[in-house]
């Protein structure tokens, strides 16, 4: 994997569309630091090339003749991992696979060319995206698990008492995000203070992303829409491709979903959520920032803690891609500094902090 930066990252295409691998390669073909190695129409022919071509990064269709990308993926994982890069349609059916991808050890996912993304756009996204991949650090094996109510964990705490109306956990994430967001929410008891959530993800994907936590979390969670309030015992994720808000009325908070240029080059931004924060809910909030490229949440960040928040972040360790939590903690806008399977713990200890006082 090309993590020196001095040479070319190489990447193979994976898709039974000859359109589409050539939109791909062309979206990729001006970057300096970015080599097109070779196509594939199918997993077979990928298998293949992947022995022959040594690609650091993988695209991948997840709609495929002989095999889909999802079985092609866990084979993948589980003999040869290497970073992946989805590459799904935006129907329902199509982007709920995606998220299972991600699930099986994906790193990014990203809408196919149309729709409300355009070439333009995909040539912004997709090289920001293989990127992220080659700088990733896999698990080395896929995450098969159903997603159902009946493997849910523990929570942390498996109760206490109703979360206190005024503080707000917000929580921003990049590559690897929607498994890490996966494992936190997982493991929060139902009766957690509301939550505002901003995970880089095209539009679609974060609906499905959204209802797939709704089915595996105790606490209900859902894409947010304009005006939702945000309360105990629910998630608001926001949508793709729209800026998510805090705001506050009387003693009630509530999101605005919302148009407007991208931030830190990302629609949804965490800047733009946490900046929110920090004016909405001051020292009540309590904010968190996971594994992600780039320095989006990070300015955010430290105006929340300026603003008297307590702020966490995810270890170098445990990180998919640690780029946003070392912007956070190098800016000294993070508290504490913990690993992924540790984070559930500290936001209930620090939920039943501000409860108390």
């Amino acid at each position: 994997m090309n993590l020196s930066g001095t040479q070319k990252t190489r990447v193979l295409i994976v898709d039974d569309s000859a359109i589409v691998r050539k939109v791909l390669g062309e979206a990729l073909a001006s970057q300096p630091d970015i080599e097109v190695v070779g196509t594939a129409p199918d997993p077979y022919v990928a298998r293949d090339k992947i022995l022959s071509l040594h690609p650091d990064v993988l695209t991948l269709d997840i709609e495929m003749p002989r095999m889909d990308g999802v079985t092609f993926l866990k084979k993948l994982m589980r003999f040869h991992p290497l970073p992946v890069v989805v590459i799904s349609s935006l129907g329902q059916a199509s982007s709920k696979t995606a998220i299972e991808a991600l699930q099986c050890g994906a790193v990014e996912v990203l809408a196919k060319p149309g729709g409300p993304y355009s070439v333009g756009e995909l040539k912004d996204d997709l090289p920001q995206k293989i990127r992220a991949a080659a700088s990733a650090r896999l698990n080395g094996k896929a995450q098969d698990v159903p997603v159902t109510r009946t493997i849910m964990r523990e929570p942390v705490v498996r109760s206490v008492t109703a979360a206190d109306p005024a503080t707000i956990i917000a929580i921003g994430a990049s590559t690897g995000g929607t498994e890490a967001i996966r494992q936190v929410l997982m493991e929060l008891p139902e009766s957690s203070p509301g939550i505002v959530i901003v995970q880089h993800i095209p539009p679609v994907f974060s609906t499905a992303f959204a209802n797939r936590l709704n089915d595996i979390c105790r606490m209900q969670v859902k894409e947010a829409r304009d005006g939702d309030r945000v309360a105990s015992g629910v998630a608001l994720v926001a949508p793709g491709n729209f800026h998510m808000s805090l705001r506050k009325r009387g003693s009630e908070y509530y999101v605005a979903v919302h148009d407007g240029p991208r931030v830190c080059y990302q629609k949804p931004s965490v800047d733009v959520l946490f900046e929110s924060v920090a004016e909405a809910a001051k020292a009540n909030a309590i904010g968190v920032i996971l594994t992600g490229m780039g320095a989006d949440g990070a300015e955010g960040m430290l105006r929340m803690k300026k603003a008297g928040a307590r702020t966490i972040a995810q270890d170098e360790a445990s990180c998919v891609v640690y780029g946003m939590p070392r912007e956070a903690v190098r800016l000294g806008a993070v508290d504490r500094t913990l690993p992924l399977e540790r984070i559930a713990g500290e936001l209930v200890t620090m939920s039943l902090i501000a409860q108390r006082n």
